[in-house]
């Protein structure tokens, strides 16, 4: 109940808001530019013959919904990632995982050029149980192969590889058309029904985070101290891996590839919240949401009428801040 008390309670409110503002600017702006009382009789009053209604309904009230919940689900995902290997330098993107699901789904869209959403999804979950399985038992088999650095450089190493093996076979297969947007992640192609389909994985995924929190917070102070506490490491340690691998599925799954977001926003909620994991997880989500959202409009204005990749945007605030990172603390556990 401490979400819900105090000055807590004030921050989601305002966080809460700034999410609202978000929603209202993101429909707003873009290659061409509509009245907020458009966007909210498009919202409340739709007309089917109202071209401005059109354009938000279809495509980017569901891009800013997509950029919201990608952004949540890979912030959350960065967060338990270092939590339970106790790694600064620990994220999806970094780690393989979102690697392993774009090449699935590359073998998916081969053998099943026409699958459905929920098949792609599936394709997107065993792809990411696939990278992370990878880079991990490799890092296991090497000396100091869990240590920060080493399994930062061993996951950008071996998700390199899945990701060239990837375009080989697109290229090879002539798919690379049918799935260029898993490589260079675009918010605009946003699809309203795979949306819906992610949701009730998300829910699994998001509360399996919020169970697994207390633990994560023990663990990141060390695997002796959360033993001495009574937790199940195997147990929590699985339930941890598979709340990162559906969340990270179902955002590659909607939107393709997206770096650095599960890196910088755990540290950001860490330092604002503390180490208590069962704050970091909701707000690492409102800030993921925020972050990706933002950044998706400010792909939009740094060349229009064209749009930037957002993983441009993204990357443009990681890469120096992963740089900080190794300089800083890349041979330290959190």
């Amino acid at each position: 109940m401490y979400l819900l008390s105090g000055k807590s309670f004030i921050k989601f409110v305002m966080l809460a808001l700034l999410v609202i503002v978000t929603i209202v600017g993101s429909v707003a702006y873009g290659s061409k530019t509509i009245g907020y009382e458009t966007v909210w009789q498009s919202l409340f009053h739709f007309d089917s013959e109202n071209m401005d209604h059109l354009i938000i309904q279809t495509s980017r009230f569901p891009r800013v919904v997509g950029a919201l919940l990608i952004g949540a689900f890979l912030a959350v995902s960065g967060a338990l990632m270092q939590g339970m290997t106790r790694n600064y330098l620990a994220s999806p993107s970094i780690m393989g995982v979102t690697d392993g699901s774009v090449f699935v789904i590359t073998i998916c869209m081969i053998l099943m050029p026409g699958a459905s959403s929920v098949t792609l999804i599936v394709a997107s979950l065993i792809g990411s149980a696939l990278g992370a399985a990878l880079v991990f038992s490799v890092a296991r088999m090497l000396p100091n192969g869990m240590s920060p650095l080493t399994l930062a450089i061993l996951g950008t190493i071996l998700g390199t590889f899945l990701n060239g093996v990837s375009q080989a076979m697109a290229t090879y297969f002539q798919v690379s058309q049918n799935i260029s947007f898993w490589y260079n992640a675009r918010l605009h192609q946003m699809d309203p029904a795979l949306i819906q389909w992610t949701i009730p994985f998300a829910i699994v995924g998001l509360l399996i985070a919020l169970l697994v929190a207390r633990s994560i917070t023990a663990i990141a102070l060390g695997d002796d101290i959360a033993q001495g506490l009574g937790i199940n490491l195997v147990v929590m340690k699985m339930l941890t891996m598979l709340s990162v691998v559906i969340l990270t599925g179902i955002s590659v799954a909607m939107a393709g590839k997206i770096a650095f977001i599960g890196l910088i926003i755990p540290h950001l909620t860490r330092y604002i919240v503390g180490q208590n994991y069962k704050k970091i997880i909701p707000y690492a989500a409102i800030f993921g949401a925020l972050f990706l959202a933002w950044s998706d409009i400010i792909s939009r204005w740094l060349n229009p009428p064209f749009e930037t990749p957002v993983g441009v945007v993204t990357a443009l605030f990681g890469v120096p801040y992963f740089l900080y990172l190794i300089k800083t603390r890349g041979g330290r556990s959190v």
